[in-house]
Order: structure tokens, then C-alpha cells, then sequence
């Protein structure tokens, strides 16, 4: 194929970082390449949080669009950023080896742990599991990039704030006061890194789907799979982590109310042979223990 494939990308430093990464691999594979960045609307508004602003795939919906008209033949996403149901024409075409799944605490001091404190996330997900487990402290909302983020939890007087810390080691600027937060459930398909092509375009799928990682593609499956049945269209604080052991596919799933008072979790083990379904079975399980009525009372508060 002689045709320079254009990797589609957001223009964060981060986003750059995983864009990179992927011109490398492909580079490698001896195919010609061209790093075409733009900005999303998730990176334009920072004054709203995520949740508020209604739209599914808010950082990836800019480059699903420039594939879709041509301008890029691939787009490279943090995963866990992607809607579970990708547009029509599009498909997920590889998963690269996953980094570090944990959320970490970047903290100013750690004396607030055990009295009253304020941290920052932008996270439903990390707010929920931070108030269930520290139901006295104040969570503010913390938006933008790495860089951002880090920067406001500096000029702000919180005590600390969460990141993944797959983000912050890949750009270097990991901060020596952290601690990973072991006991948090991340979000599905944290630390993966995803990239899509044209379902039309089959030299370039082909390409592609030389970088995929098995491994990461079915565990990340089973999240994602977790993520689509019990979420149904709507934001919530869902966690869920799968595994592979040998022959063994192992999922913690975590279902939340927004303000943490109440959790539902699940967590089970499956032959690898059996993982597609897996996904959908934890699911169910939190649905039938509690789940529906929590996801329509988290539902009723986001639309009120």
C-alpha cells in the first residue's frame, strides 16, 4: 500500500503522545504516515462538566466526523473515552498492549484522609467511589488536559485530585506525591489505547490490525460490553476491570449512586473460551440485585 495513512488525533499533549505512539508502530510495519491533529468539543468547553453537556463521545466525536468526510483515514483514542456503540462506517480496528489501569491520588498532603478534605475529578465514576469510601469530603469538578488538571489542582486549596496514572506516566509528569488508589474500580478500558478505521477502506484496516493486542482487545471487550448494558445511553458511575489468568477471565464490576451512599458490585470468573457474553452476564446481575432502579434514579437526576 503506497497510499501515507493520516492518524487522526486530538491536539492535547497526551492525545499527541498516543498518536505517536501509533505512527511509530506503523512506521515500523513500513508504512508511510502523517499525524493530522484537531480539536474536540470536550477540549472547548471547560466550564461544564462532562455530564452536563449531553453528548455521547464528546471527545471523540470531532474525528469521527473528519473520517467519515475524508480528511483522516484513522483516529487514535484513549478507549475508555469511546461510546460503546461506534458510528455507522466506523469500526475499532485494534487495541494497543494496555498501561496502567489504576486511578491515583495527587495530593498536596494525606492528613486530610482522615478528617475533612476537598479533592477534584470530572469523573462520576471517581466522585461516586471517593464519597462511598470518604463520604465526609467535598469533591469539586476538575476539567481540561494532564497539564490542566495538574495546574488547577496547584493554584486551587484542595487537597488533591484523581488521574488515571497510564496519563501521567506517559507524558512524564507523574508527580512524586501519589498514591494508586488499588481499591477504586477503574473505568472500562482505562489505560487501553484504541484505533479506529473506515469500514470501507481494507488496505488500511489490514494495516491496522497488525498493532492489536489480544489480550487488551478481550478484556476490554468484557468491559465495554459490561459498560453498554448496564448504561443504556446514560452517564453513570460504572467501574469495571477484567483480567486474564492463564485460561481464566476474572471482572469486578461497580455500580454507584451519584453521591456514593449507595454501591452495587459484582465479581466473577469465566473460561477465556467464553468471554464474549461475560460482559453482559455481570451486568445483568447488578441489573437484577438493585441496578435498574439505581440507573433510573441516576437517569432522573442528570435530566432534572
Amino acid at each position: 500500500m503506497h497510499k501515507t495513512i493520516r492518524i487522526g488525533t486530538r491536539d492535547s499533549q497526551l492525545a499527541l503522545w498516543q498518536a505517536n505512539t501509533v505512527q511509530t508502530q506503523l512506521q515500523q510495519l513500513g508504512y508511510n504516515t502523517e499525524i493530522v491533529a484537531v480539536k474536540s468539543t470536550g477540549d472547548l468547553i471547560l466550564d461544564q462538566p462532562l455530564y452536563e453537556l449531553g453528548i455521547t463521545g464528546i471527545f471523540t466525536k470531532t474525528l469521527d466526523v473528519a473520517m467519515l468526510n475524508g480528511t483522516v483515514d484513522i483516529a487514535v483514542h484513549s478507549m475508555k473515552d469511546v461510546p460503546t456503540q461506534l458510528p455507522k462506517g466506523i469500526m475499532q480496528t485494534a487495541v494497543l498492549p494496555r498501561a496502567n489501569v489504576n486511578d491515583i491520588l495527587v495530593y498536596k498532603d494525606l492528613d486530610f484522609l482522615n478528617s475533612e478534605g476537598t479533592i477534584g475529578t470530572g469523573s462520576l465514576r471517581r466522585k461516586a467511589q471517593w464519597l462511598n469510601k470518604y463520604p465526609n469530603h467535598k469533591v469539586e469538578d476538575l476539567r481540561g488536559n494532564v497539564i490542566t488538571r495538574l495546574q488547577k489542582l496547584e493554584d486551587n486549596n484542595w487537597n488533591a485530585a484523581v488521574f488515571a496514572k497510564a496519563g501521567l506516566e506517559r507524558i512524564e509528569v507523574l508527580p512524586e506525591q501519589h498514591m494508586e488508589l488499588d481499591w477504586m474500580v477503574p473505568a472500562p478500558a482505562q489505560g487501553a489505547m484504541v484505533v479506529v478505521t473506515l469500514e470501507k477502506d481494507k488496505d488500511i484496516t489490514a494495516a491496522v490490525t497488525k498493532l492489536n493486542d489480544s489480550h487488551t482487545d478481550i478484556c476490554t471487550y468484557v468491559e465495554r460490553e459490561f459498560l453498554r448494558i448496564l448504561e443504556a445511553g446514560c452517564t453513570a458511575p460504572i467501574g469495571g476491570l477484567a483480567t486474564i489468568t492463564n485460561d481464566t477471565i476474572a471482572f469486578t464490576g461497580v455500580l454507584l449512586s451519584l453521591d456514593g451512599s449507595k454501591k452495587l458490585t459484582v465479581s466473577k470468573s469465566e473460561s477465556l473460551t467464553n468471554y464474549k457474553g461475560f460482559g453482559k452476564q455481570c451486568a445483568l446481575e447488578i441489573i437484577e440485585n438493585g441496578g435498574k432502579e439505581l440507573m433510573n434514579s441516576i437517569k432522573k437526576a442528570l435530566n432534572s
